[in-house]
């Protein structure tokens, strides 16, 4: 048998919602498909989208992506109405479902978008389970951040070259 080298998955991000991760503490990710529409595909290769304000809701044993604005390129929508906002419902086993369903019942838990991104020629949603942060957390994360780069600043002026 020959020997083929199994080359890595390449994964390039599309889109990252960095307000999510200011703004919540994120437990569990998990990643999934979309239903999208022929329009919706061109918008995302142009980026033309924001997943900033988007969530994901449960709705009769179903997950649909929610507040997600892909806006239509005015090339590729001239015969079809297209909606920006619409809901599209996200690819999950079942059995995920029903943990996420679970886990959202949970008080204070709520299941937010963090990125898209290609998949070879797919595009998928990265999301994950979170919990909001308070002002007091939001500040220890910053004094945080900030001891650590003045940290490298200290280390960096303090290395001596023999």
């Amino acid at each position: 048998m020959l020997n083929k080298k199994k080359h890595p998955i390449k994964l390039s991000k599309i889109i990252v919602n960095k307000k999510a991760y200011y703004n919540y503490n994120i437990e569990k990710n998990f990643f999934s498909g979309l239903v999208l529409e022929g329009w919706e595909i061109k918008s995302i290769r142009s980026k033309k989208i924001n997943i900033s304000e988007s969530y994901i809701h449960y709705y009769q044993n179903e997950m649909y992506l929610m507040n997600a604005t892909f806006q239509p390129l005015h090339i590729s929508s001239q015969s079809i109405f297209c909606n920006p906002t619409r809901k599209r419902k996200l690819l999950l086993h079942r059995h995920e479902i029903n943990f996420l369903s679970a886990r959202i019942k949970n008080t204070g838990y709520t299941l937010i978008t963090l990125s898209l991104f290609w998949k070879k020629s797919w595009c998928k949603l990265e999301f994950g389970i979170a919990k909001g942060k308070t002002l007091r957390d939001k500040r220890l994360h910053i004094k945080n951040n900030e001891w650590k780069k003045e940290k490298l600043n200290i280390l960096k002026k303090n290395r001596i070259i023999i």
